[in-house]
């Protein structure tokens, strides 16, 4: 089973051949909505002209890009940061695993490997790699040993805390009370 947003069924055909477009749609999936951020892996190629590879956005000209990035409508609410972001991941992937997003989960030895791997990129901090790595497995049947548990809570089935979990218009619903309700209650124990 593959992700299922309720985005342009286009972006979701992108995300499921394309594991630099997943990649960039979990690399974006930070203060905007997660539609925006899946979704705009499919504009970035449709202002390419081109499905673009690690490479390429690796060595672009990092004030072209934010140019793409920000033209509206803006790829990201922050189109600089988020541009060079990108560029950043990309370049780990050209680095270490020769431009092949796939590379990344792909030869994993555990879940515990997965976990680092996706924890060394860019603005991945703890949550949002454990959050890629239940995206692979739950979608993408990326399942070595031991992935759940790296997942933490992320992991566990029908866990509904996630872009892991959204699979139609109800667990999109029941990912976003969850949201919520984690929301709410840090406000609260700020109080």
């Amino acid at each position: 089973m593959t992700l299922s947003l309720p985005i342009d069924p286009e972006a979701n055909r992108l995300l499921e051949r394309s594991p630099l477009a997943l990649l960039t749609g979990m690399v974006l999936d930070q203060q905007i909505p997660l539609e925006k951020a899946f979704t705009s892996p499919y504009v970035l190629a449709q202002r390419l002209g081109h499905e673009p590879d690690a490479r390429e956005l690796a060595g672009y000209d990092p004030e072209g890009l934010v140019e793409i990035f920000a033209r509206p409508p803006a790829l990201h609410r922050f189109p600089k940061a988020m541009a060079a972001r990108v560029q950043q991941v990309c370049q780990v992937l050209v680095d270490r695993y020769d431009g092949d997003a796939a590379r990344l989960w792909s030869d994993a030895a555990d879940g515990r490997e997965l976990l680092r791997r996706i924890g060394e990129l860019p603005g991945f901090g703890k949550q949002k790699a454990q959050i890629f790595v239940a995206l692979l497995g739950k979608r993408y049947d990326v399942r070595p040993d031991g992935w759940r548990e790296a997942a933490g809570g992320y992991g566990e089935p029908d866990a509904y805390r996630s872009v892991a979990d959204i699979t139609d218009p109800e667990s999109l619903r029941r990912v976003r009370e969850y949201k919520q309700q984690m929301k709410a209650a840090a406000k609260g124990a700020k109080t």
